[in-house]
């Protein structure tokens, strides 16, 4: 099964790949873990994106492209693969369908979990952090036995600066504006199938299951 994952931010993305991969046993396969590899292994293109990340700029489509292409290609995917982070925009996903055209495959499904926007708010609002120990809370999730208190080591929690209400906002806002595009895209192609990221974990889980049960 070749599967490409999208959710906005707090959406439980991260946690639903990791329960697909355990499941199906393919492949999880991230930007940054490509761009990480492609850099230990010293490969041309990875050299390239090495000279872009060390001077904080984005690494181009071209690049980027080319590292997909060179992961896609490796013997783990035979039987399929998980991508996340990548695409990103319809330029990238244009070049994915030609680079699975060249290898002989195609998307099975891009699976969306969707979340409402308010309810990613308080997910990524709520995090807390002790100054002490790095320890993490969630105030809903997972609230402190004392308020402000940490419970490993009494020390004091705080709010990181880019966990406030005004700063996720935009930033679901961008990520919000720049993935229409490429939902839009992949329901005109008939890859798209939405998930309810609303539910309990394992539910969530459940219906992607039930998703993906027709193509074992």
């Amino acid at each position: 099964m070749n599967l490409v994952l999208m959710g906005l931010p707090g959406a439980g993305k991260g946690t639903q790949a990791e329960k697909i991969v355990e499941k199906y046993n393919i492949p999880h396969i991230s930007t940054g873990d490509m761009f990480r590899a492609a850099i230990k292994d010293g490969t041309e293109l990875g050299l390239q994106a090495k000279s872009f990340m060390d001077k904080g700029e984005l690494v181009p489509d071209e690049v980027t492209i080319g590292i997909v292409r060179e992961r896609l290609s490796k013997d783990d995917c035979n039987q399929g693969f998980l991508l996340d982070g990548f695409p990103r925009t319809v330029p990238q996903a244009e070049a994915l369908e030609a680079i699975l055209t060249d290898l002989e495959k195609k998307i099975d499904f891009v699976i969306n979990i969707e979340v409402d926007s308010a309810i990613l708010l308080e997910r990524l609002t709520g995090r807390r952090i002790c100054k002490d120990c790095g320890a993490t809370y969630h105030l809903v999730f997972n609230p402190p036995s004392q308020e402000g208190t940490c419970d490993k080591c009494g020390g004091e929690l705080y709010q990181r600066a880019d966990d406030n209400a005004e700063t996720v906002g935009t930033r679901l806002q961008v990520n919000i504006e720049q993935s229409k595009p490429l939902l839009d895209f992949y329901q005109e192609k008939g890859y798209l199938r939405n998930i309810d990221g609303q539910q309990e974990i394992n539910k969530v889980f459940g219906d992607v299951e039930e998703l993906l049960g027709g193509l074992k």
